[in-house]
């Protein structure tokens, strides 16, 4: 009992430790990083647009000629920083296209937000956050894994608005089966963040986004600082939403003539299966396409130039 004391007591201790070292060293350190693009003003909160390519920053978000064409890049859920993590592929996107990321309210350079983060609310706040930094729809949608539900949702009500989607190893929405993760298992994590274990354990992985790959010794740094602070009731809220997400969607008819291209990675179809991506071909209809490319989930970070290629094979085709 002495023993198992003295360990509970070590333990007790290092955590606080580590949570006053947090709370005193390092509690301002995103203070430092000076935000990629605009900051606007989205219902009373910060919300951050980084946009780079042909014509940046114009307003002009006609698709007349591919150099006119505005690209949406939408992160998946938990990305710290997606301006950083998107860095190589909006470089070679940019050298046709005006590509713009947006990153919604709890990551990146965007605050926090207490509406709750559902479909609704997301859409509009970036279809907003667009809006206030300049620019217009239509849009062509690059979202990654869960932001293909809310692309699916924008399609649906504001098809005007969405020339095309081209889907990065995106969520499906023609199967809900699974449950969301439970709330205790964020308390946990929260409190590790808190404590300092994330950085620590942060620290001793090997950074995904690699200099090889074509990211800045700076995305690189920067990335790693954000994931730091990566957890936050915002996005807790996301993730405790997202089968109700999912099936919002499913039940919503995906409008037709909306042209979709979706990359599946090799790994998710090694892990999920066929099945998953074929019925999820099915309900986008027969305007939809599909390829795989090598790589993992996150097939931006190493695929970006072939990302890059099919785009714009696929862009040109359609216009």
């Amino acid at each position: 009992m002495v023993v198992l004391a003295i360990i509970l007591g070590t333990i007790i201790f290092l955590n606080l430790a580590g949570f006053a070292v947090n709370k005193t060293l390092f509690a301002h350190e995103l203070n430092s990083v000076t935000p990629y693009g605009k900051i606007v003003d989205v219902n009373g909160q910060k919300m951050h647009v980084y946009a780079i390519g042909n014509g940046s920053g114009s307003g002009d978000g006609s698709d007349n000629g591919i150099g006119r064409q505005t690209i949406v890049l939408l992160p998946g859920f938990g990305v710290a920083l997606p301006s950083a993590d998107f860095g190589p592929l909006m470089r070679e996107l940019s050298r046709e296209y005006t590509v713009v990321c947006v990153e919604y309210f709890g990551i990146g350079f965007s605050g926090q937000m207490k509406t709750a983060r559902t479909n609704a609310n997301i859409v509009e706040e970036t279809r907003t956050a667009l809006s206030l930094a300049g620019f217009k729809a239509p849009y062509v949608l690059m979202p990654h894994s869960l932001s293909g539900v809310y692309s699916e949702y924008y399609a649906a009500k504001y098809p005007e608005e969405v020339s095309a989607i081209i889907m990065l190893d995106t969520t499906s929405t023609a199967r809900q089966e699974g449950k969301n993760p439970p709330r205790l298992v964020y308390g946990i994590a929260k409190l590790q963040q808190a404590c300092g274990l994330t950085r620590l354990t942060y620290r001793l992985m090997p950074p995904a986004q690699k200099a090889e790959n074509g990211y800045t010794v700076k995305e690189i740094g920067d990335y790693r600082l954000f994931a730091y602070h990566v957890l936050n009731d915002t996005m807790i809220d996301q993730s405790l939403r997202t089968l109700d997400s999912i099936n919002e969607v499913s039940a919503m008819p995906f409008p037709q003539g909306i042209p979709v291209l979706k990359l599946i990675s090799s790994q998710s179809l090694e892990k999920v299966g066929a099945d998953y991506q074929e019925k999820h071909l099915a309900r986008l209809g027969s305007a939809v396409q599909s390829q795989t490319v090598e790589g993992s989930h996150f097939i931006y970070q190493t695929g970006a130039a072939e990302i890059f290629n099919l785009t714009k094979a696929f862009l040109a085709k359609i216009q």
